[in-house]
């Protein structure tokens, strides 16, 4: 079968009659990442897990993306991207049409961007681009994602402005509104970030706050989290599930992230530190505010134009409400068959110890082992994970 391809579209061909420009156009794009996956210590019966996985290096997806030329350096743009398991064909992010980006906005030459909708935060727009989370994806998160270093959430009804970049210098700023009638703050998430780039050398550092409906009635038809940071602290991931779950309601999370990368040669290097802490209030099922300090050092070697090498390492310690310690060791390797379409094998060895939260009951129990952010709890304080697939982008 002939393929068709669909870089860019007229509006005109969308059915926009009359009102479509030269300067427009509209890009159909997306991704499938497939892989076979193995686990060890999975629950409930603590064997041997193989399964076929959507979504290591990137999620799948599929999207569209527009501009219009207003003149005068000034651009309409929007996207609108949906998340899909290529296994059954379900939409990802809860099953939202486009749970990963939806919004609409004017970029600038001389001013900027500004942005309304779905959309990333500032952290994960300027802090994961310079970890290891960036170039072989999931497998080399934070434990659990407790710092959204996998961009596990998007913010719903969020403004956001990027700045143009001065001599290498760019910042970017987000705040989402939480739509509560007489309670401006409840729900309501801010976040921002700034970065610099010069050469061989980025370094990134920015701030993240998030908070909870502040009604427990609220929280309740939720399932434990309202605010506007959505799909947020999913909880499948055992490091966080039991101060997010129904039983104990956040109240608010603040993320503190900071990054620098250097390039030289065939080598990347970088080193990341993270601060997230989750905070409780008198509806909460926890009285002590739960910290994760989170460290990760990460070293890429392209070896050939086509080959790239990685390993990486993450530390996370939790204190305050429980005291799990995680340690997390991650290997992965990628080869390009062509521009869109490359194979990859990533794996990784985790050690948990100290106590974490159980989401069911409330009490606190042994940590237990939980790579990356897949959401697959170990049976015991260790787990192994090696996937081995297939990345192709149209």
């Amino acid at each position: 079968m002939k393929r068709i391809a669909l870089s860019t579209l007229s509006l005109a061909l969308l059915g926009v009659t009359g009102m479509a420009h030269a300067q427009s156009s509209v890009t159909l794009y997306g991704l499938i990442d497939e892989s076979v996956q193995y686990v060890n210590n999975a629950t409930p019966h603590g064997g041997s897990l193989v399964q076929l996985y959507s979504g290591n290096l990137q999620g799948s997806r599929f999207g569209l993306k527009g501009t219009e030329d207003l003149g005068g350096g000034l651009k309409a743009i929007f996207q609108l991207e949906n998340g899909f398991d290529v296994n059954n064909g379900k939409l990802g992010q809860g099953g939202l049409m486009f749970g990963r980006q939806a919004y609409v906005g004017l970029a600038g030459n001389a001013w900027g961007t500004l942005t309304l909708g779905r959309q990333y935060d500032p952290l994960v727009d300027m802090i994961q681009p310079l970890t290891g989370d960036n170039y072989f994806g999931s497998t080399f998160a934070t434990p659990g994602d407790v710092d959204n270093n996998d961009n596990s959430f998007r913010v719903n009804s969020a403004v956001k402005y990027v700045s143009p970049v001065w001599a290498g210098f760019q910042v970017e700023g987000m705040y989402a509104l939480g739509g509560v009638a007489g309670a401006t703050g409840s729900g309501q998430t801010w976040s921002g970030a700034a970065t610099y780039a010069t050469g061989p050398f980025s370094v990134a550092a920015g701030y993240l706050h998030a908070s909870n409906a502040n009604t427990l009635a609220a929280r309740t038809a939720a399932g434990g989290w309202a605010g506007t940071a959505g799909g947020t602290f999913d909880s499948s991931f055992p490091a966080n599930a039991g101060i997010n779950s129904a039983y104990a309601f956040s109240k608010a999370i603040g993320i503190a992230s900071a990054a620098v990368q250097y390039v030289t040669g065939p080598f990347t290097a970088n080193l990341s530190y993270s601060n997230a802490q989750y905070k409780p209030d008198a509806n909460s099922g926890f009285l002590t505010t739960q910290k994760f300090n989170v460290g990760r050092a990460y070293l890429g070697y392209q070896l050939t134009p086509a080959a790239l090498l990685g390993v990486g390492y993450a530390y996370t310690r939790g204190t305050g409400d429980a005291t799990a310690t995680y340690n997390q060791v991650s290997l992965g390797a990628d080869y390009s068959l062509s521009k869109r379409t490359d194979l990859y094998a990533v794996g990784a060895w985790q050690h948990a110890s100290g106590d974490q939260r159980d989401p069911t009951t409330g009490g606190l129990v042994g940590a237990t082992a939980s790579i990356g952010s897949y959401g697959n709890q170990s049976s015991t304080s260790n787990q192994v994970m090696v996937s081995v697939g297939i990345r192709h982008k149209f």
